[in-house]
C-alpha cells in the first residue's frame, strides 16, 4: 500500500475532480493535460489533496484562490507546503489571477520544472 494515499480523502478526491474551478480546467484542458509526463488531478497526498501532481518530478501545482491569501489560509498553506517538501515535493503556487493575466508565463515556469 502506498504510505502516501490515505483512502479515506479518495472520495473527496473524486467529487473534487468533477467540480474544478475554472482556473484548474483551463490549466488542465490547455495545457497540463498535453504533457509527455503523468500529471494527476486533485492528487490525495497524506492528508491533503493537491490540485495537480506530477510525481514522476515530485511537483505539486496549487491554483490559488482568494482564500489562501487571507491569514488563515496562507497559514495552513505553509503547514501543508513545508510537509509537502518533506515528502520530496516542491510546491509550485499559482494564482487564479495568474491563469487570468498571466497564462503563458505560467505554463512556462511550469515547464522548467518538467524538463
Amino acid at each position: 500500500m502506498n504510505h502516501l494515499h490515505n483512502p479515506k480523502l479518495t472520495n473527496s478526491a473524486q467529487k473534487l475532480r468533477c467540480n474544478m474551478t475554472k482556473e484548474e480546467k483551463r490549466l488542465w484542458y490547455d495545457f497540463l493535460k498535453g504533457l509527455p509526463v503523468t500529471v494527476y488531478r486533485q492528487k490525495v497526498i497524506e492528508n491533503y489533496i493537491v490540485d495537480f501532481a506530477i510525481p514522476a518530478r515530485k511537483l505539486v501545482i496549487e491554483v490559488d484562490g482568494s482564500q489562501h491569501f487571507e491569514i488563515e489560509g496562507e497559514g495552513k498553506d505553509k503547514a501543508r507546503d513545508q510537509r509537502l517538501c518533506d515528502l520530496g515535493y516542491r510546491v509550485l503556487r499559482v494564482s487564479n489571477l495568474d491563469i487570468h493575466r498571466r497564462f503563458k508565463d505560467v505554463c512556462a515556469e511550469i515547464e522548467r520544472y518538467i524538463v
